[in-house]
């Protein structure tokens, strides 16, 4: 059992767990008000589903061996579209000009991740590079959209995305659950799981059997936009404003620690959407954590870096080979490595 790649990460967040419920004993209490359900389980849910949506697409484009740091830009740009057009609108509360407003913002999700994997597939430039534009330029779009200003929106229909409830649960949490369902049947019932990994293990050899890996990467890439820019309508219309400036702010740096938390390696190939999710799980009690204690937000980020940082730095054969005593076995496991990822 602890052999199990969700053995530890399970662990972790039991412990964060059992952690507030004996500094807070109502931690799990979850109780009904006006038909809706409240507790910190609940929020944590509900808070994590713009990460745990980002993460599921950030799994796959490391899975490819790539790395989109542009998704925190994306959820800004998104976010601010969809309040513009709402609040441009004589009626915002329009059904049509609600959904008009989601499927533009949408849209434009899926055309910027369509972007970065154009650059990444298409020009050959490195994935850290290519989605590295974008995040320095995505930010700067998001606060021309907002004309460098917080977006505010009256629109009941536009907040239930964020903040509505079905079937006294957060509405949020449908919408992961239908993104994590589509994926998961994608990659596991269909073969383009196997495409994906294949691309992210060996990617020439992969096209010399046909695989077509461009292809593989823009549809990931493009995937990965498209989380991007859902979640920014979920953290928009959950506030009922946009802020080019802070929005999505970190989210990559949550996003690839959820991956790697998560299993998935960041040498690509064998990837877990399971994991991913307990990943991000951990990453929103983590945070929560630190608030309810009263820690210094700043804490935060110090936390999960140095925890990127420790992750990286086991992923490093260089490194591996120094604690096993010599480079010559870290050779040599990190030949094991290979054989079990292949």
């Amino acid at each position: 059992m602890m052999k199990h790649r969700l053995f530890w990460p399970l662990v972790v967040l039991a412990a964060l767990l059992l952690f507030n419920l004996i500094y807070s004993p109502d931690f799990f209490s979850i109780k009904m008000r006006d038909g809706h359900l409240y507790g910190s389980l609940i929020d944590i849910l509900n808070f994590g589903s713009p990460l745990i949506l980002v993460a599921i697409g950030m799994t796959l484009v490391i899975a490819t061996k790539g790395i989109d740091l542009s998704v925190g830009s994306v959820v800004a740009i998104t976010g601010a579209m969809a309040c513009l057009m709402i609040s441009r609108s004589a009626d915002q509360n329009a059904l049509v000009v609600v959904l008009a407003a989601v499927a533009v913002a949408v849209l434009l999700s899926a055309a910027l991740g369509l972007w970065n994997g154009l650059l990444v597939a298409g020009a050959g430039i490195q994935p850290i590079v290519a989605t590295l534009i974008l995040m320095v330029a995505g930010r700067g779009i998001a606060q021309l959209i907002t004309g460098g200003q917080i977006i505010t929106v009256n629109s009941s229909k536009y907040q239930y995305i964020g903040a509505g409830s079905l079937l006294t649960l957060p509405f949020s949490i449908f919408i992961v659950a239908a993104v994590f369902a589509a994926a998961s049947f994608l990659t596991r019932k269909t073969a383009l799981g196997l495409f994906i990994e294949s691309v992210g293990c060996k990617p020439t050899a992969s096209r010399l059997a046909g695989v077509r890996s461009k292809t593989v990467m823009l549809a990931v890439y493009l995937f990965c936009g498209l989380c991007a820019g859902i979640a920014g309508l979920i953290l928009s219309s959950n506030v009922s404003s946009a802020d080019g400036n802070n929005a999505g702010l970190w989210y990559e740096l949550d996003a690839i620690l959820a991956v790697v938390i998560g299993g998935t390696s960041l040498n690509g190939g064998r990837f877990y959407l399971t994991g991913t999710l307990v990943g991000a799980l951990i990453i929103q009690t983590l945070t929560t954590t630190i608030y309810m204690v009263g820690v210094p937000p700043e804490i935060t980020l110090v936390v999960k870096a140095v925890v990127v940082l420790a992750v990286c730095l086991i992923q490093s054969e260089q490194f591996r080979g120094m604690l096993g005593g010599g480079w010559g076995r870290g050779a040599h496991s990190a030949k094991r490595e290979v054989k079990r990822h292949a």
